[in-house]
This record gives structure tokens, sequence and C-alpha cells, in this order.
């Protein structure tokens, strides 16, 4: 057996409408799935080539940075990533939609180059760009 992909997020946001466009306009993800729960609030899948993001709304969500939650003792999803290939496209992109990233913009990393950003909801992601598009570590 083998594992080849991280087959999807399931992420619970403020607002379904909001984050689905939002995830539409940046990345270019789709609603393929929507449905609500028992108490009428709607959840869905977004799909993106390969990727998928699940969202199950709940407009009740309170948002903890990481250093909250250390001071707690809780742990937590710091950030997920996104892989791009094109960085003119993204830099339009964000640029269209008003996207800042922190840390002082693009941060360079050995074999890549990273934008972290933040959803509607206030979720970080890593935007990550790979030098010749192929994920490399230490001294490859």
């Amino acid at each position: 057996m083998t594992v080849t992909h991280l087959d999807h997020l399931n992420l619970t946001v403020r607002d379904f409408e909001e984050t689905a466009a939002w995830y539409g306009r940046v990345f270019g993800f789709e609603v393929v799935e929507r449905e609500t729960d028992e108490q009428g609030r709607p959840w869905g899948v977004l799909k993106a080539g390969d990727a998928l993001l699940c969202i199950y709304e709940n407009p009740d969500l309170r948002s903890e940075d990481s250093d909250e939650r250390r001071k707690r003792g809780v742990h937590g999803v710091n950030h997920f990533g996104l892989r791009i290939t094109d960085r003119q496209e993204w830099e339009k992109t964000m640029e269209r939609e008003g996207v800042v990233a922190e840390y002082g913009g693009a941060v360079s990393w050995p074999h890549s180059t990273a934008w972290y950003i933040a959803d509607p909801t206030g979720y970080e992601i890593e935007v990550a760009l790979w030098d010749d598009g192929t994920p490399r570590f230490g001294g490859q």
C-alpha cells in the first residue's frame, strides 16, 4: 500500500457561502457537493484539481491563535499548504482579491517560496511554489 496524496481537509467555517466563494476566486475551487446537517447548517465539498476541502458552517465558531492554544496546553493545526505552479498568476490573484501575505510577504525556503495568508475564517494557508515544481528537502 502507498499513500499518494492527502485526500481532503475538513474545516469548520463561520460562513459557508463566503468561504466557498473565496476559495473559488482565490484558488479555483468549485463546490461539487452541498448538503445541510441536522441543524440546517450547510456543509459541502470543494474541489480544485485533486485537492479537496470539506467545509462545515458554524456561525458561532471562535478561533484561537497558536500562541493562545499553546498557553492552554491545546494542540491544533497551525496551517495547511496548497501547492501552486505559477508565481505571476498567484501574485495577480493576490492583488485582485486583496490577499495579504503575513510575515512581510513571500518567504524564501531552500527549495521553495511560500506566502502565508488567511482565509475568511482565519485559517492560515501556506501557498507553496516549489523550485522546478518538485518538492525537495535538505541537501537534495
